[in-house]
């Protein structure tokens, strides 16, 4: 008697198994988006949801903010056995700490992009196995957590620091755009709706914020969230172009010029005058940096409206 046909999300979810289990997809490889799941096997968007979310509940695969959902870490060890005695560095280790594993996660991502990152990349760059790793860090989650916080433990304040708020809060956007800046990777793993503890960035935004006053706890974290967001969404671009770059092997003029007859035939329709009003202009005129200073001049002009309303608020009291 012939076996039942398998459901269509066991039987991709059977496949994407399989690439695991071989070697296909390696620890920290992205495994196929739901998106390209309904393309290549021709179901719809629900089956390839349940897909993703059978390979989570069976520890496969994890979700990473800004990458997507990625092959699981192995466990160190199997569950339910008894933990390991610490071992010393040996020499096989190759150099191997906490410290240097983590610089060398920051050299990679900085190069390649976040969604490059995984233990056995890191671990390529010492010529050990990923399992070599373990006795430094827990895994890749706690791997980007330790270099964000390296990151921001690389930013030196000015001294002395401004004194008046505004020249504060712009000092203070100021280095967070440059770090981001250095490390396109970051912007993107920073969230402000799921924060991570890291002391070190909470600290540059204190600094940041700390000569606002007459504000109330509540309008001023407002006030530090505001800013903060407007940084990282234009440096997440940076990230952005570096996957670009990678994924069609054209830098930002290349691909500029490529889509040039394109926007041209755009543009020329009369259908979209805000548009074609900057055709006749420089072609870098808006971009990131121009982007970035535009918005952080007209959030300070709000705030500073802001601040003279509840200063002119408490003077009538």
């Amino acid at each position: 008697m012939a076996q039942p046909a398998l459901p269509p999300y066991r039987r991709i979810t059977d496949e994407i198994r399989r690439r695991i289990d071989t070697g296909e997809l390696a620890p920290g490889d992205r495994v196929p988006s739901t998106r390209r799941i309904t393309q290549e096997w021709g179901v719809a968007m629900a089956t390839a949801t349940k897909v993703l979310t059978t390979l989570r509940q069976e520890g496969l695969v994890r979700a990473v903010p800004g990458v997507g959902t990625v092959v699981a870490e192995p466990s160190p060890r199997a569950a339910g056995a008894a933990a390991p005695r610490e071992r010393r560095p040996r020499e096989t280790d190759r150099g191997l700490s906490r410290e240097s594993v983590v610089r060398a996660g920051v050299r990679v991502a900085d190069a390649e992009g976040l969604r490059a990152l995984s233990m056995r990349r890191v671990a390529a760059e010492f010529g050990v196995s990923s399992m070599a790793l373990y006795r430094h860090v827990a895994g890749k989650d706690e791997l980007v957590l330790l270099m964000a916080d390296a990151a921001f433990a690389g930013i030196e304040l000015p001294e002395p620091a401004p004194d008046g708020w505004r020249a504060r809060m712009e000092a203070g956007a100021r280095l967070q755009w440059e770090l981001y800046r250095r490390h396109p990777w970051l912007a993107q793993y920073l969230s402000i709706t799921r924060p991570q503890p890291m002391p070190r960035a909470m600290a540059l935004i204190e600094w940041t914020m700390a000569r606002v006053t007459g504000i109330d706890p509540v309008t001023l974290i407002h006030m530090a969230i505001t800013l903060l967001n407007h940084v990282l969404a234009t440096a997440a671009g940076f990230e952005d172009d570096l996957e670009a770059e990678q994924e069609t092997g054209l830098d930002q003029n290349q691909w500029m010029a490529a889509m040039e007859p394109v926007f041209e035939g755009i543009l020329t329709s009369g259908s979209y005058p805000m548009y074609a009003g900057i055709s006749g202009a420089d072609e870098d005129v808006v971009n990131l940096e121009s982007i970035f200073e535009f918005g952080l001049a007209r959030l300070l002009d709000g705030m500073a409206t802001l601040i003279d309303r509840q200063a002119e608020g408490d003077g009538d009291g």
